[in-house]
C-alpha cells in the first residue's frame, strides 16, 4: 500500500509507535485491567495517530488545526491513562521508561506541527483579505 502525507509526518509515526508500544504492553495484562485502564489507553494512544491523520484527510487548514487539538487533547489522556496504569502496578518503572521517550518526544513534535499548520493558515488568511482588497479596489 502506498503511503498517504499524513505517513510520512514524523508527528504520525511517533503517535504510531506509542500506540503500538501500548497495544504490546496491555496484551499481557488480564481481563478486568484490559477491559477498564487497557482500552481507554488504547483508545486514546490510537486516538492521537487518527486525529492527524483525519485533519490532514479534511482538506483546510482550518479542520486540519481542530484534529492536531484533538490530538493534543489524546495525547494527555493517554498521560493520565499511563500514570493510573502505573499507580495500579499495571506497569513496571521498565515499562514506563520505554514509554517515557516516545511521549517525550511526540509532545513538542506535535505542538511544532501545530504552529506550521496554524502559520499557514494565518498566510493563508493574509493572502485571501490581500486578494480581496485588491480585487475591491480594481
Amino acid at each position: 500500500m502506498e503511503k498517504t502525507n499524513f505517513e510520512k509526518l514524523r508527528v504520525y509515526k511517533l503517535a504510531e509507535n506509542l500506540a503500538d508500544r501500548i497495544w504490546d504492553v496491555v496484551l499481557k495484562w488480564d481481563y478486568l485491567a484490559q477491559d477498564t485502564v487497557g482500552k481507554q489507553m488504547i483508545r486514546a494512544a490510537d486516538s492521537i495517530g487518527a486525529n492527524i491523520a483525519e485533519g490532514t484527510g479534511r482538506g483546510t487548514l482550518r479542520d486540519n488545526r481542530r484534529f492536531i487539538r484533538m490530538a493534543r487533547g489524546s495525547l494527555y489522556e493517554t498521560q493520565h491513562w499511563l500514570r493510573r496504569a502505573y499507580k495500579r502496578a499495571l506497569l513496571s518503572k521498565q515499562q514506563v521508561e520505554s514509554i517515557k521517550p516516545i511521549i517525550s518526544e511526540l509532545s513538542p513534535t506535535l505542538n511544532a506541527y501545530f504552529r506550521s499548520v496554524n502559520q499557514a493558515a494565518v498566510d493563508q488568511t493574509k493572502r485571501s483579505t490581500k486578494y480581496k482588497v485588491q480585487s475591491s479596489k480594481a
